[in-house]
């Protein structure tokens, strides 16, 4: 902590590692989560794909369509991209109840059917070639939900999903919750039938070996049956950053609600919003000890400013480092002289313009 010319120096007190997804097995997040930290960053990725990804493809193909490019030497990434491209221009909503609709089917695979397809290729008496049980140790043996439009947290998800999409797709959003229930409830679900022959991956290496084995033919068809972007001239695809921040804008709602829903079919605690937010959006809370020592070396300096001291020696620069532990203190420079028509300033004056 210090003064540097009228800015505070403030040194972190120990050097915490910023969280990021690569701290957990991407087959722990998509098919074994455990904690709550782990459904957290699933649903961040869930966000990421969704309003973010698939439309920077859908608006990357509209603005120049990249499937005429050579893809022979890019591996699965093209397809992946033509495909979220694929969905987000040929399901594209025409108002606020195709979002709703689509919230809810959306609803359906991830917490219901996706869960169903991983029972039926791990059942939960399945045994592993040793003879132990699959679902043991970190790997918590799953269970489907069914929607409920009077459960508080499925209705969250689904307002806060259908209007992150109809802000995607520049139409009108709805906080009508009531109108979004009623909707919602009157959407017609397929009903599910597990597929055989299905690979669930079990370890990251797993994963990619199945990336590697997606038929390339497939981009042929993929690209037969994107329209063409003279043909939807009037469609307009706004990607999503994320903003944790802005309580009104739902994407920490439907962080939350995806979360804690992944965490219901886990049987993992749920994590409130002021939880979430902290590990959404990584962050690393401060430490008391310290917050306490920056504020009293600041009252010091506040002190010879009451004080009316002009001569500069006797301010200081502050740096603390509480893990060594380490305090330093320096002169401050004086601030930096400035010109203008014959007129000297510093950073620490001001101009006054009286108003005519």
């Amino acid at each position: 902590m210090g003064w540097d010319s009228g800015h505070l120096i403030i040194q972190s007190p120990i050097a915490l590692p910023t969280p990021s997804r690569e701290n957990f097995p991407i087959c722990t997040l998509k098919n074994f989560p455990n904690a709550i930290e782990h459904t957290l960053q699933w649903a961040r990725d869930e966000f990421e794909g969704l309003f973010k990804q698939a439309s920077e493809h859908a608006a990357q193909y509209l603005a120049d369509p990249f499937h005429r490019k050579d893809h022979k030497t890019q591996g699965a990434l093209p397809i992946k991209a033509l495909e979220s491209a694929k969905a987000a221009i040929a399901d594209r909503p025409l108002n606020f109840e195709d979002c709703v609709t689509w919230a809810r089917l959306h609803w359906e695979v991830q917490y219901a059917n996706q869960i169903k397809q991983l029972l039926y290729n791990f059942p939960p008496d399945q045994l592993t070639t040793s003879g132990q049980p699959f679902w043991s140790g970190p790997k918590r043996c799953p269970q489907p939900l069914e929607f409920d439009p009077d459960d508080e947290l499925h209705l969250d998800y689904i307002v806060a999903a259908a209007n992150l999409r109809a802000q995607v797709y520049g139409l009108p959003t709805c906080r009508d919750r009531a109108l979004v229930a009623s909707i919602a409830s009157s959407v017609q679900v397929p009903p599910f039938s597990p597929k055989s022959g299905v690979k669930i991956a079990i370890t990251d290496a797993q994963l990619q070996q199945n990336n590697e084995e997606l038929d390339q033919d497939r981009l042929k068809s993929i690209v037969a049956e994107l329209p063409a972007p003279g043909d939807i001239p009037s469609l307009k695809i706004t990607p999503l950053e994320f903003e944790k921040d802005d309580d009104t804008n739902f994407h920490m709602d439907f962080i939350v609600a995806a979360s804690n829903l992944r965490a219901a079919n886990y049987r993992i605690p749920p994590a409130d919003r002021h939880r979430s937010k902290l590990i959404a959006g990584k962050i690393i809370p401060a430490i008391a000890t310290t917050t306490s020592v920056v504020a009293g070396l600041v009252c010091f300096e506040l002190y010879k400013l009451a004080h009316g001291f002009q001569d500069l020696e006797r301010y200081k620069n502050g740096f603390v480092n509480l893990a060594l532990p380490f305090f330093g203190f320096s002169e401050p420079i004086a601030a930096p002289v400035n010109e203008y028509y014959n007129k000297t300033w510093t950073l620490w004056d001001r101009f006054e313009v009286a108003a005519k």
